[in-house]
């Protein structure tokens, strides 16, 4: 625990150091693509919707307790949603709020995590399941990117990575930090090779879907439900992205009937939560819950930066997979070293996280979920820095 809490998050550092030299050379001189924070606004219905709550209900029962597991009219509300969008059944009794998806990861990793486990990551990854697992008692381990095939998963390796002791699989769809949504066909063969690994070794091997950005989607990308294709699987949700509700701290477990052992996994995962003094979410963005669990984003603002970006970077000789999914762009590093041109951008307060902790060295993130003036006035820098790279 001292080692994490001494180690600084190379997002936050950059985020921070970024508050500090705009307060040096004026905010509209630095460029910051740091931070995943949503910059639109959360959808009318639902400020409208705390406002109608905190009018209509009395005070006690808008901040008082919930049951462990969730308000009854938010579980339900959320499972109608689920049910109708996806065509399979999910009941109220198949969720478990949290605040946020952190919390739920961590209970469903902690639930899962039994003597020897090994939980099985896919890079791109973001950083924090690394202690998420690790701090949890299973090993952490990773398949390398699929740099070459737009990053989809490389399953030659993933299979290798399987083994007796793989308790897990989290699948991040779309993905932080590259923006691409996993295809059908590649969540299917996926789900096959799982399948046969849990034949071979005798046990279920879980899919854990982090799934924030599950609603951000560009192109009519499909983003597939996951239980539909690979029944077990167990769903961290947050509409920390959906509803820009980040500092809210809202989201749920999703446990499907159809997930083997689907009951004990529940119980584990909720005497995780309770082992983490995690239990009753916030009670007021429960509510709001309840009230918006159909509400979808507008995302025009954010494939709108995502374009102009996109085009913009690779026309300057910058490579990118698209992204249609999320709102980061993951760029490989001219030069091949994502720290060094991260350094070298940062001295003209362009600031761009390097991939190391991503489990991608030679790549840099770049959030889109920023101003669309702050992307006009960066673009000659991002220009700059690669014509300066070029000249060496």
């Amino acid at each position: 625990m001292l080692a994490l809490g001494t180690t600084r998050s190379c997002i936050r550092e950059l985020f921070e150091y970024g508050l500090r030299q705009a307060a040096v050379v004026g905010k509209e001189n630095v460029y910051d693509f740091s931070l995943g924070n949503p910059s639109i606004p959360a959808p009318a219905a639902v400020n409208e919707s705390i406002v109608a709550i905190l009018r209509e209900r009395d005070s006690l029962s808008v901040h008082g307790y919930t049951p462990a597991a969730g308000a009854a009219d938010a579980r339900a509300a959320v499972a109608a949603d689920l049910t109708e969008r996806f065509g399979m059944t999910i009941r109220p009794e198949n969720l478990f709020f949290t605040a946020g998806a952190a919390p739920a990861l961590i209970s469903v990793v902690r639930a899962l995590a039994v003597e020897g486990a090994e939980v099985v990551s896919i890079a791109p990854f973001f950083p924090e399941y690394r202690p998420f697992v690790e701090a949890n008692g299973a090993k952490f381990v990773v398949v390398p990117a699929d740099t070459k095939g737009g990053f989809q998963i490389r399953l030659a390796e993933l299979e290798r990575c399987l083994t007796p002791h793989t308790q897990a699989v989290i699948v991040n769809s779309p993905n932080n930090p590259s923006g691409v949504i996993y295809t059908r066909e590649t969540l299917q063969k996926l789900a096959a090779a799982l399948k046969a690994a849990a034949v071979r070794f005798g046990h279920p091997i879980y899919i854990i879907a982090d799934e924030p950005y599950r609603e951000l989607a560009y192109d009519e990308t499909e983003v597939p439900f996951l239980p539909a294709i690979y029944p077990d699987t167990v769903i961290c949700y947050s509409y920390s992205k959906s509803l820009s509700l980040p500092g809210e701290r809202i989201g749920y477990v999703c446990v499907p009937d159809c997930a083997a052992d689907s009951a004990e996994v529940y119980a584990a995962m909720a005497g995780a939560a309770r082992t983490l003094g995690h239990v009753c979410a916030p009670s007021l963005q429960q509510l709001t819950v309840a009230r918006c669990a159909a509400v979808r984003p507008d995302l025009e603002a954010y494939d709108r930066n995502r374009t102009v970006l996109y085009d913009a970077l690779t026309s300057y000789g910058y490579e990118c997979a698209k992204p249609n999914g999320a709102f980061y762009m993951f760029v490989k590093a001219p030069g091949g070293d994502a720290q060094a041109f991260s350094d070298r951008a940062k001295a003209k307060n362009l600031l761009l996280v390097p991939g190391g902790d991503f489990g991608c060295p030679d790549f840099f993130r770049v959030s889109t979920c920023v101003s669309p003036e702050m992307i006009q006035r960066s673009l000659p820098v991002f220009r700059a820095v690669i014509e300066e790279m070029a000249a060496r």
